[in-house]
């Protein structure tokens, strides 16, 4: 968690520098597949460091035809562009900063059209802004604001969870402010399957009490000790949970993993999995 808001922080301090489909094709009655699965750069951050193409070009090569960015490594929008065309890549969604949604939106907006961006994510909220009920509640009016900025440029905001979220502060979830204080129509959410476990808590209740509004999901295991783990090494029942694809507004599948040993190994081992789960 330091890790990536400390990522996030720098990212918005240097600008710039720093739809999951199923097979259409599938006979009546026959399992489906999950079509197009997308993964979260931050899970290969150091292979990024050093090279944004050869990059991409071994994420394609595993398979994957979405990626989710964490950051541009001081390329332009344009070079990122072309390295996704040049790989058969699309860029659905980036995590980008709360405040560089809210103090630079012409360039947002700018990044997220040439890239191809559709969904700004905001990964976390650091801790000192979020103390009391009172906090949550005024970050879901910025969410709001952020939302109807971002729908009136043809764009979408979301916001993606950790487990504190789903602690409980003074008899409340503030994850639950979030969902209930947010516009449907104007903030959806990237629902992180480990981070939501982690917590305890259920995500098929959030699927029920708040259809449609999970337009991504992260895909990342739970090892029996409760650490982090490739998906289909683990716990999570990632094939009951994507049966629910339609309650809950899945259209994009995005694998991650916050630390792995070998990155690339992590990425193709759960890119395996998921490209198997029969549905």
């Amino acid at each position: 968690m330091t890790d990536r808001r400390e990522f996030m922080t720098t990212l918005g301090a240097l600008g710039l520098s720093g739809v999951g489909f199923l097979c259409s094709g599938c006979a009546s009655g026959a399992p489906r597949r999950l079509d197009r699965i997308g993964v979260q750069l931050y899970s290969v951050r150091s292979a990024m460091e050093e090279s944004v193409e050869h990059t991409l070009e071994r994420i394609a090569a595993i398979g994957y035809r979405e990626v989710e960015f964490a950051g541009y490594f001081g390329r332009s929008p344009q070079q990122i562009r072309n390295t996704l065309d040049a790989n058969n890549l699309s860029a659905p969604a980036a995590h980008l900063p709360l405040e560089m949604l809210e103090d630079d939106w012409e360039t947002t907006v700018e990044l997220a059209t040439t890239v191809g961006h559709k969904y700004l994510v905001v990964p976390a909220i650091p801790a000192e802004n979020r103390t009391t009920l009172d906090d949550y509640r005024s970050l879901a009016e910025r969410f709001n604001r952020v939302g109807e900025r971002a729908r009136e440029a043809g764009l979408a905001f979301g916001y993606h969870n950790h487990d504190f979220e789903f602690a409980p502060l003074d008899g409340q979830i503030p994850y639950d402010i979030f969902v209930e204080e947010t516009d449907p129509t104007l903030v959806v959410f990237e629902m992180d399957l480990f981070w939501i476990a982690v917590a305890g808590s259920d995500p098929v209740a959030y699927f029920n009490s708040h259809p449609g509004r999970f337009h991504l999901v992260h895909a990342k295991d739970m090892s029996a000790d409760g650490s982090m783990t490739d998906v289909g090494a683990g716990t999570i029942d990632f094939a009951s949970l994507f049966a629910l694809r339609e309650q809950a507004g899945i259209r994009h599948y995005i694998v991650e993993h916050d630390n792995p040993a070998e990155p690339f190994e992590s990425v193709a081992a759960s890119y395996q999995h998921l490209s198997q789960l029969a549905l």
